[in-house]
């Protein structure tokens, strides 16, 4: 049944006639772009944040004329949902794309920095593989595709069209950069759905990959930032938001209370309620998996959510000297495959990325440590964390001395992971919303993990919302 529509006066807005007031619980990107968007189509909303500042994942760190990320380092312009987005809240001219030589990834091979291959004569050419990994790529298109009811593993999935080879040096790292994971565990449709809608839809995926006009098969789109890091977008949308955003404030249960939802929560050591005509669910799985549903059938299913599986991962910026690093740093990184055996994920060149990370006659690196891969170097004490970069560094880039600059961000439980067998969570999450009208789930544990995964997240959610709401 659809809400009856309703006016009120929105947050920060007084004197407005609006729509149907919605609550929407996480005050990340997800949570933010649904805002945003349902506060543009005239409904009053309220954004519930536990924690002390918006933007979820997303911290940009200056120090100085040092400035850094402490979560995701960049966005990538591969859906309208992000230009759509930028250019609403105002943030086009301060958008920073990434230089020219940041195309240059490289991966490690023999413990030797190898750029992975840009074009074809670069396929050829390349160490990176050996001829007999190359010449057996020439057989992928003839390979047959899985049946679409087959779930695989990232790992089997490669291993099938490509080869061991191309897993080990080219899935196994890029898995690590971006999932901080284990390919053996990934589920390849839900983790990487593109990948698996490729073979799906073309029966090969160099043939899928020319049918989409993109070589590679990875994601399009330019790579960006903004002059004053990635904080700017949840900063900005939140000042645009006006009052409608309570920081601080923890939600503990939603309740289906005939056609309103009463949301319980807690500001300033207060325990308090309020009714909304909708509730949107922004959070992470285990926040989301916190929250007390109650008021129709199934509705403590959603606690499930709190065993998907989490990578812990150590961010650690580095700021050095130019003449400190024999390493030209001309590219946007190096990813280090596990048959390798380092004891870092891999490195971003952060200084060569983006414009005015470093002080002049300075460059700045981010590593990554832990992951799925090496949990336990995670949970290490900061100085060992720290040692242990500067020595993995060493070997990559030639990196001598000491650092100038350091800062070390710690995520615990960083990166959900789409395992397999994650169907099962979004099945769940699909069953809540159709036992409880009104309620909306959405977030890096349904919709992906990357930014622009997120803001087309909301964009969903909020959508969903206008749909119902009528």
């Amino acid at each position: 049944m659809k809400a009856p529509a309703e006016i009120a006066v929105a947050p920060g807005r007084p004197g407005t006639e609006t729509r149907a007031a919605v609550a929407v619980i996480g005050g990340g990107i997800t949570g933010l772009t649904a805002a945003w968007t349902l506060r543009r189509a005239g409904h009053a909303v309220v954004v519930f944040e536990a924690g002390a500042r918006v933007g979820g994942a997303i911290g940009t760190h200056r120090v100085g004329e040092w400035l850094h990320e402490t979560g995701p380092n960049a966005m990538m312009e591969n859906s309208p949902e992000v230009p759509a987005l930028i250019a609403e809240v105002g943030l086009e001219k301060q958008r920073v794309y990434a230089s020219a030589a940041a195309k240059k990834r490289y991966v490690v091979r023999d413990d030797a920095m190898v750029a992975m291959p840009a074009s074809p004569a670069g396929f050829v050419s390349t160490d990176l593989f050996s001829w007999k990994a190359k010449l057996g790529l020439l057989g992928e298109p003839f390979r047959a595709k899985a049946a679409a009811d087959t779930e695989e593993s990232v790992a089997e999935f490669v291993r099938r069209r490509l080869g061991q080879e191309f897993l080990d040096y080219a899935v196994n790292p890029f898995v690590g950069g971006v999932y901080a994971g284990d390919p053996e565990r990934l589920s390849v449709k839900h983790g990487f759905p593109k990948l698996w809608k490729l073979e799906q839809e073309h029966g090969s995926l160099i043939r899928g990959a020319i049918a989409r006009k993109n070589a590679s098969g990875g994601p399009a789109g330019r790579m960006f930032s903004f002059r004053g890091g990635l904080q700017e977008l949840p900063r900005t949308m939140e000042h645009l938001l006006a009052g409608a955003v309570r920081r601080g404030t923890k939600v503990w249960a939603a309740r289906l209370l005939g056609d309103e939802w009463e949301v319980e929560f807690e500001a300033a050591g207060v325990v308090l309620k309020e009714t909304f005509s909708a509730v949107i669910c922004a959070l992470p799985p285990e926040g989301l998996a916190a929250v007390a549903f109650e008021g129709f059938a199934r509705s403590g299913e959603l606690k499930e959510l709190g065993r998907i599986e989490h990578a812990p991962v150590v961010s650690v910026f580095t700021g050095w000297r130019r003449e400190a690093v024999a390493h030209p740093l001309d590219g946007f990184g190096v990813l280090v495959p596990e048959v390798e055996r380092g004891r870092v994920l891999g490195t971003l060149f952060s200084s060569t990325i983006f414009p005015r990370r470093a002080p002049e006659g300075h460059v700045a690196m981010t590593t990554f440590v832990g992951g799925v891969r090496q949990p336990e170097l995670a949970k290490l004490p900061d100085d060992a964390v720290l040692e242990l970069v500067r020595a993995e560094l060493r070997m990559l880039v030639g990196a001598r001395g000491e650092p100038v600059f350091v800062h070390v961000k710690r995520w615990p439980r960083a990166i959900p992971q789409y395992t397999l067998g994650y169907g099962r969570y979004l099945e769940t999450c699909a069953e809540m919303e159709a036992a409880a009208p009104g309620l909306f789930i959405g977030g890096n544990g349904r919709d992906g993990i990357s930014l622009s995964n997120c803001i087309a997240s909301g964009r969903r959610l909020a959508e969903a919302v206008e749909a119902w709401v009528g």
